[in-house]
Parts: C-alpha cells; structure tokens; sequence
C-alpha cells in the first residue's frame, strides 16, 4: 500500500500557492481539473463549482463518496479608507491576531493583483507605545496597508479596487529537510493532496474497487456548506477528509491520521467510526481517536441537508488550525493509508 508522498506533498505546494478564498475558487478548480484529466480519471464540475471524479467499482449498487475541500480562508475588502487604506470582512472562522503581520493580495475585477500587509491601525510601538500591544484586534482596529503610491480613496480606486474584492493571505509555504510541513492553508488542502495521490495510486496499480467511488472537492466548507449538494443518490458512505486538530486535551498530533468521534454537529457514525480504527489497527498505522468541539465538516453539512448516509471524518493531524498551520510528512502517509485501507474494505451493514 505505497503512495508517492513526494507527489502529495508538491501536489500539496501547488494547491497552497494557488489562492483560493472562499468565493473566488475558480482558479485552484481548474487545477484540479487539468490534474484530474492527466491521471485520466472523469468528472463534472457542479452547479456550485465543485469537482466530482468518480472510480467505476465492481459493486455500483451501493457507493461511496469522499470529500476534501479546497477553499480557504480569507477576507474582502469592506470599506477604502479616507486615507487610502482597507477595511476587511473576514471570511471563514478565525481570529484577526492570526493574519496580523500577514502579506496579502487583493484581486480587482479586472484580475489585477495588488500586494499589501494587514497592521493594526496601531502598529508602531515607538509612536503608540504600550497601547499598540493592549489594543484589541477587530474589524475596526485592522487594515490593510497597500504596496502602492496612496494617500487617499480617490488613490486606491484608481488602482481597481472595490468593496467586494477578495483578499487572500501569502501562505509562505515552507517544507523542511525533517518532513514538517508549514504553511496556511493545510486546512484543507493537505488533504486535497492526499486524495490525489490515493487516485494517482490507484491509476497506476490498475486496482479496481470493491464499489463505485466518488471523489467531491468541495469549494465552499469554509463557510458552512460545501459538500451538502452533489451526492449522487447510491451512495450509502460518506467519509470526509479534513484536517485532525491538535491542541491542549486532545490526542492528535502532527505525525497521525486523527479520526473524529465528534464534532460541534454532534457523534459520527459510531459503527464506521469503529470500523476505520480497526483498519488502522490492522495496517499499523499511527491514529488517534479525537473530539473537535469547535469544527464542523462537509459529512455533518451533508447530514444536515438530509441525506440518508453513513458519514465518517478522518484527516492528518495540523497543529495552530486557522492561523500558520503545520503538520508532518508522516501525517499525510497515515492518513493517505487509512483512506485506501478504507476504499478496499466492505461498506457499513445497516
């Protein structure tokens, strides 16, 4: 059960440094696409603007589908300010200390890119002193200094730019020599990867599957809904790939495949649940079993929408979710083992 972790983690790399806030997807979609096409495998874009590739199996009766999302975090420009600086609306969940610092790029209309760096309005400590530390990160008390000649509004909207303009984060991908793996963005797009190279293994072993697998990149989890549609209507297992987080009280680490037992939705399905740790189990894998009390996934979205299915969520374990994340190289081949020990298995009985 080999796969390529050096294809995972430069698919991983590519998907990173392709902005994708949620919204503005369209880009790191029809990477997926020319990536799907290359290794030969169907699909159709949905209505959405997800990506659904489907593996033939032997039993087309009762399927399968597994979901990793490929939108990220990120911000629009809310208001241009009086002295030619940006207001921000967040999108997605986080808080505004973790972007503070933070490169950014801002897309105009017109496809036009413009740099800048997200400060509070109160970032020189030898002009505010203490005040500049103390003071609370908010909508009001961040912006967005521009790499541009501005002093004003009339300066910025020469340059393109509007209320509405998506804004993503420079996510300083870095791949050290040891395996760790940081950037932003590893929510959810190491998985992404990892469901590449599960497909890209499969291409090249010639494996045929026990049942027909669907394989939904979803483009709007972020915000609440990005798997909820789409599902084709034999399909009995859904199994979300998304990232294990770690923290103070919880198991998972940086080097697992972290398997969810419950979320801020309520319990997974406790017999796939069950069954996922015995084929961890059964391969060695490293795997922790985790409560995320603040997460929710594109499984329990589906669930929600009312679809009569069996939902799972797994995923690699990613240290600092929702800021600059970092997981490890042995993380992603848990993971990417566990999901093929999965694909080989026998669906839940009712």
């Amino acid at each position: 059960m080999t796969v390529s972790t050096d294809y995972m983690v430069e698919m991983f790399c590519r998907l990173a440094n392709t902005p994708s806030p949620t919204g503005n997807t369209a880009k790191v979609m029809a990477l997926i696409e020319a990536e799907l096409s290359r290794l030969g495998i169907d699909y159709v874009r949905t209505n959405k603007g997800a990506v659904l590739a489907t593996l033939p199996g032997r039993n087309d009766d009762k399927q399968r589908l597994l979901t990793a999302h490929v939108d990220t975090l990120g911000a629009m420009v809310k208001e241009i300010k009086e002295n030619g600086r940006l207001k921000l609306d967040l999108i997605g969940g986080f808080a505004w200390n973790a972007v503070e610092g933070e490169h950014c790029m801002i897309e105009t209309d017109s496809g036009r890119i413009i740099t800048g760096t997200i400060l509070s309005t109160k970032a020189s400590v030898h002009v505010y002193g203490r005040e500049a530390g103390k003071m609370e990160r908010t909508e009001e008390t961040m912006e967005v200094r521009l790499d541009e000649k501005v002093k004003n509004e009339e300066d910025v909207l020469a340059l393109g730019i509007r209320v509405g303009d998506f804004v993503s984060f420079d996510p300083r991908v870095t791949v050290t020599e040891n395996g760790f793996i940081k950037s932003r963005h590893i929510d959810d797009k190491a998985s992404v990867a990892i469901l590449f190279g599960v497909l890209k293994h499969l291409r090249e072993s010639g494996a045929t599957l026990p049942y027909t697998t669907h394989f939904l990149f979803s483009n709007n989890e972020e915000i609440g809904y990005g798997g909820n549609a789409s599902v084709p209507e034999r399909v009995v297992e859904y199994l979300a790939v998304d990232m294990g987080a770690i923290g103070e009280g919880q198991t998972t680490d940086e080097y697992c495949v972290s398997i969810c037992a419950k979320d801020s939705s309520g319990p997974y399905h406790y017999g796939l649940r069950k069954h996922l740790v015995k084929l961890a189990e059964a391969h060695g894998l490293n795997y922790q079993v985790d409560i995320y009390p603040y997460y929710g996934s594109d499984a329990s979205a589906a669930l929600r929408a009312g679809y009569d299915i069996v939902h799972g969520l797994i995923g690699p374990g990613v240290d600092a979710s929702h800021s600059h994340e970092r997981t490890h190289k042995e993380a992603l081949e848990n993971t990417a083992k566990l999901v093929l020990a999965y694909l080989d298995s026998e669906v839940m009985q009712a």
